[in-house]
């Protein structure tokens, strides 16, 4: 029985969510769909496009990203202080370029002067504004609706696009997090639809890697800040190159199948994480069929079930395939 969002979700244990949206119809997302001849590639620059519009609009970053030929992946950090910081003007305006809002809002939003008997419903329809936006049920909404309008309209029909839900897990450490963001960046690679990250199209890695070639990190993604550190600003707790290293020696590893190709560089983020590269090289091929819920050492599954009111082991299984205590 599929569980309400709100029951996945604890801020106290995890900013970090990976998300997955698969469509319904026969009609691929994007490539070539060999019952019908034709080829869909562009939507996947619908997506990507959408994806990186909603990371202005949201207090949502996104730290990794992947739009393959039937399905996308999305790893989401929620960034509540963000949220919180905005102010009530600010919070209009921003849901405001996804939605036209009330004609309350709206009036708000022109300056004008509110009369004093609607101030409490204004304020009241601002915190239901202020909740979605650090969402990610709304956040994948505004994603996958404006696509589906734009693939119905193309292919003349109506009906679903995507499943009727997206599937979501929490991130619960930093390993569970790198692990995650590596599995979807190397989705292309592992469909063979690239041999290179570089030659990843529609995908943060790529992204990332033509930023790298100019000494730069994407805007639109949230960054990596190097190692842990006091009063350190929002982003990855990695270093960018050694990031880059990893993914790319990983993913030679799932294409060519030569073990042991890890260098010292790249093996030092895994040794950060108590990590075997054998057991990196598993987690990261193998993602997708090892985790179907949250993500974590035992302990952090423990505080996760423990705020959700959870039983543990419902989750158990699947974590006890994460080597990393």
């Amino acid at each position: 029985m599929p569980r309400p969002r709100r029951t996945l979700v604890s801020l106290e244990d995890t900013p970090y969510y990976h998300c997955c949206s698969r469509v319904v119809r026969r009609a691929f997302l994007c490539g070539d769909d060999e019952y019908t001849g034709k080829n869909y590639d562009h939507r996947r620059g619908w997506v990507e496009t959408q994806i990186l519009k909603l990371t202005e609009v949201f207090a949502i970053d996104v730290a990794a990203y992947a739009v393959m030929s039937n399905h996308l992946h999305v790893v989401l950090f929620i960034d509540i202080d963000k949220a919180n910081q905005w102010s009530d003007r600010d919070v209009v305006m921003q849901w405001h370029q996804c939605f036209n809002g009330t004609a309350l809002t709206q009036k708000f939003a022109k300056g004008e002067v509110i009369d004093e008997h609607l101030v409490a419903q204004l304020k009241h329809q601002i915190a239901i504004y202020r909740s979605r936006l650090s969402d990610i049920s709304w956040f994948m909404r505004c994603l996958n609706e404006p696509i589906a309008r734009q693939a119905n309209i193309e292919d003349n029909c109506t009906g679903h696009f995507w499943e009727g839900r997206f599937k979501s897990q929490a991130l619960l450490d930093e390993a569970a997090v790198l692990a995650c963001m590596t599995y979807v960046e190397l989705n292309p690679i592992r469909a063979k639809m690239a041999d290179t990250p570089e030659q990843s199209d529609y995908t943060s890695l790529k992204l990332r890697v033509t930023a790298a070639l100019k000494g730069e990190q994407p805007k639109t993604l949230l960054p990596f800040i190097g190692h842990e550190r006091e009063h350190q600003p929002k982003g990855i707790a990695f270093m960018l190159s050694d990031y880059l290293e990893l993914v790319d020696e990983t993913g030679r590893i799932i294409r060519d199948d030569k073990r042991g190709a890890i260098s010292a560089n790249a093996e030092s983020i895994l040794n950060r994480l108590n990590i075997p590269t054998a057991n990196w090289v598993k987690i990261v091929a193998e993602f997708g069929h090892l985790f179907h819920g949250p993500v974590g050492t035992l302990q952090e599954l423990s505080r996760y079930s423990e705020h959700l009111e959870k039983r543990r082991r419902h989750f158990a299984k699947s974590c006890q395939h994460l080597p990393l205590e």
